[in-house]
């Protein structure tokens, strides 16, 4: 009788494990088929679009990979409402944790995307209204939750000054930060309109719906050498104030110069500015920086051949500037350009201050030039009355527009030659000489 009932309950359990597979594969592929249907993809359209503030999206065909995981080749969504104004995703595939039911939420572990490009947008924020539930809401998750986000190469972009700017071919890493979200990017470069092309070594920021707080940004020169340093916080609501600081070490000049500078200018820049504002708008910001350029060269620039040319001295064509430092200081439309120094050590040097406002130009240069730089001036003392330090020295008074800028040293110079005659015939034949090389030069 034992035996028997032993043989009866091992059946009974064999049969029950087996119609419990069937059922599970049954089940299972049942799942698959709604998954894999058009009914779920609509949905999940719908959802991905409203969770996103998107018009609408389109999913290519989703495919089941495993018991949590799924596919698709691609999504696409459109006509954004806020941050983002279009997605394009390639190559993404997500995996579902079922416990997160248990708190309610629609819970993906992992979502990766192979590639793709985000456009974003400035907006202005604005309460969307709640759609209508059904009855039946209270019992079903009430919100998508991404545990982690991780792209392949993407590009993020939006427009500036007409142009397609961003960071181009970053990766990306998004994790939550509350109800919100952290952003972290490395790798890729940025390219913006009047800014030479930079390398992105990293990036974290988090957008809530108070405030864009940028905790680093990481940037390198095209050479490797140079680098940038950003942080700071932005209100994203009816807060729109700006507060961020720039730090950068050793940035090459010509990169940042008109194509007109680039190849008389070389250097490296160092400095700070501290940015700040009730709004991002550059007619509403006020601000401090602080710059120093070393290795600085100019080299054949007009004004320094015609002075070589007046003066006689030929190295004056290229100048190594043993100091080049200003602090500067807005609260636009004014500018202050303060402790101004500037010298060619053992041919001039200048110091003073700057000021700039809605484009009308003021400031006052102390002007020292070595005194044999000043032999073909007669009586050099009586324009440049001061001498220490090794220099010659006069004040330089400046006036006029940035357009038109005007300064009382010329005129006091040529009062000067035109009391000496033989002087002024000198400067005649040396500009003449100067012409002729020229001329001949080029021909």
């Amino acid at each position: 009788m034992k035996i028997h009932a032993r043989l009866y309950w091992i059946i009974s359990v064999s049969l029950l494990a087996l119609a419990s597979l069937a059922l599970i594969r049954w089940g299972n592929l049942q799942l698959t088929k709604y998954l894999e249907g058009e009914a779920f993809r609509a949905e999940l359209e719908k959802q991905t679009a409203r969770g996103l503030h998107f018009k609408g999206g389109q999913y290519a065909p989703i495919q089941r990979r495993g018991w949590f995981t799924a596919s698709s080749e691609s999504f696409r969504g459109d006509d954004g409402r806020k941050a983002m104004r279009t997605l394009e995703a390639q190559g993404i595939s997500a995996t579902f944790n079922p416990l997160g039911i248990l708190l309610r939420r629609w819970q993906l572990d992992r979502v990766e995307v192979e590639g793709g490009n985000v456009t974003i947008q400035t907006y202005e924020p604005t309460p969307e209204p709640s759609p209508a539930k059904p009855w039946y809401h209270l019992f079903l998750p009430q919100r998508v939750y991404l545990r982690q986000v991780a792209s392949g190469p993407v590009d993020v972009t939006w427009r500036l000054r007409g142009q397609r700017a961003g960071f181009f071919g970053t990766r990306l890493l998004i994790t939550p930060h509350g109800r919100d979200f952290n952003y972290q990017a490395t790798g890729g470069r940025l390219k913006m309109p009047l800014m030479p092309e930079l390398g992105l070594r990293d990036t974290h920021l988090v957008i809530t719906k108070e405030l864009l707080t940028l905790y680093n940004l990481d940037l390198l020169s095209r050479e490797g050498e140079g680098q940038i340093h950003a942080e700071g916080q932005a209100g994203t609501r009816d807060n729109r104030s700006v507060n961020f600081k720039f730090t950068f070490e050793r940035l090459p000049i010509a990169q940042w110069l008109p194509d007109s500078w680039r190849d008389h200018a070389r250097g490296v820049v160092t400095g700070k500015i501290a940015w700040r504002g009730r709004d991002p708008k550059l007619e509403h910001s006020e601000g401090e920086a602080s710059l120093r350029l070393d290795q600085g060269r100019l080299v054949k620039l007009p004004f320094l051949r015609k002075l070589a040319g007046i003066t006689g001295e030929q190295a004056l064509e290229k100048l190594t500037l043993s100091d080049c430092s200003a602090e500067l200081s807005w609260a636009y439309p004014k500018v202050e350009i303060k402790q101004l120094a500037v010298e060619a050590k053992e041919k001039f040097r200048a110091e003073g201050a700057v000021t700039i406002e809605e484009r009308n130009l003021q400031g006052t240069i102390q002007l020292g030039v070595a005194p044999g730089l000043l032999d073909w001036l007669p009586n050099p003392e009586e324009v440049f009355p001061r001498r220490h330090s090794g220099y010659l020295w006069t004040t330089v008074h400046l006036s006029g527009t940035l357009e038109s800028p005007q300064q009382d040293l010329a005129p006091r110079i040529i009062a000067a030659i035109k009391d000496d005659p033989g002087a002024a015939l000198r400067l005649l034949f040396r500009s003449l000489g100067e012409w002729l090389e020229g001329k001949f030069n080029r021909d």
